[in-house]
């Protein structure tokens, strides 16, 4: 008998380990039709975490200019030429529901300006019925809310929704469901010159920007679901007194030398933070903390 209950229990602890993390990729054309996504695979897989996530959505194509790493996932829900706003009161409910996301990344609102011609607080508004909705489906969901690629024309709506971006989300994010802020606007270094000759969609210097931007607070929630160690700082934008600011430089976290070559974290890998007991140099790239609980070599 006792053989049997510890039969079972092995069976479940097997059984929870197997689970992936479901993460949704949600937005537009930026989403669909560029390169980003396997670029942020990249960096799961450098992280040593592609084999633990599920991409999920309705969609799976992939761009023949893009590169398709090792095991890439290439589910995602991003629809070329829709609005945050149909999205909201047409779509998302149906999305999650069907999928029950651990974690949701989304870029939108770049067609609600251009197409619709819709104001900031129409576009605010959108983002949080999809937020209800992705709550609903599961209220332990984690969000991560992209600002918007500026267009080569410096749209004033576009710029005024991601002054207001921060704001929304420090509003509505809760400990169970925390919200983090991506920040892929020209404020934080995304030029025309990462643009296509379209001035909408991001180039290949583009896609590295918004995935170098977006990939350190996918990993970071990818090993919270995890290892349910609590939750990270709710926006990037207001960091607490005792935290790093994301825009520190890091190249060591210990007090004795470090090594260096083969001993150090790879590319894209984790390089540092609260708790992490891995190498903290870099074989490429330089360490730097988007936050005090995840550092990467960058």
């Amino acid at each position: 008998m006792r053989f049997f209950a510890s039969t079972i229990v092995a069976g479940l602890a097997a059984t929870a380990a197997g689970q992936k993390v479901k993460v949704m990729l949600l937005g537009d054309s930026i989403t669909e039709i560029s390169c980003w996504r396997p670029l942020v695979w990249t960096q799961l897989t450098s992280a040593g975490l592609a084999n633990n996530v599920d991409f999920v959505g309705s969609m799976s194509n992939l761009q023949g200019k893009c590169s398709r790493p090792a095991g890439f996932d290439p589910n995602h829900e991003g629809h070329s030429g829709w609005q945050a706003y149909d999205i909201a009161r047409n779509n998302i409910a149906g999305w999650v529901q069907s999928t029950k996301p651990d974690i949701v990344q989304f870029m939108l609102g770049t067609n609600d300006v251009n197409i619709g011609k819709r104001n900031v607080q129409s576009i605010l508004d959108s983002y949080t019925t999809m937020l209800n909705a992705m709550r609903a489906a599961n209220p332990k969901v984690k969000v991560i809310i992209d600002k918007l690629i500026p267009t080569s024309w410096s749209d004033a709506t576009i710029e005024a929704v991601n002054n207001a971006i921060p704001g929304w989300a420090q509003q509505h994010t809760t400990s169970q469901s925390p919200i983090v802020v991506a920040d892929c606007s020209r404020a934080a270094g995304f030029t025309n010159n990462m643009l296509e000759g379209d001035g909408v969609h991001p180039n290949s210097q583009g896609d590295q920007f918004i995935a170098r931007q977006v990939g350190p607070k996918l990993i970071q929630f990818i090993n919270d679901v995890q290892g349910g160690s609590g939750n990270p700082t709710p926006t990037n934008a207001v960091p607490t007194p005792t935290s790093t600011p994301a825009t520190t430089l890091v190249t060591s976290t210990a007090s004795s030398p470090q090594p260096t070559g083969g001993n150090c974290a790879a590319l894209y890998g984790q390089c540092g933070g609260q708790s992490f007991n891995g190498p903290t140099c870099c074989s490429q790239g330089t360490c730097r903390a988007s936050n005090q609980w995840y550092s990467q070599c960058l």
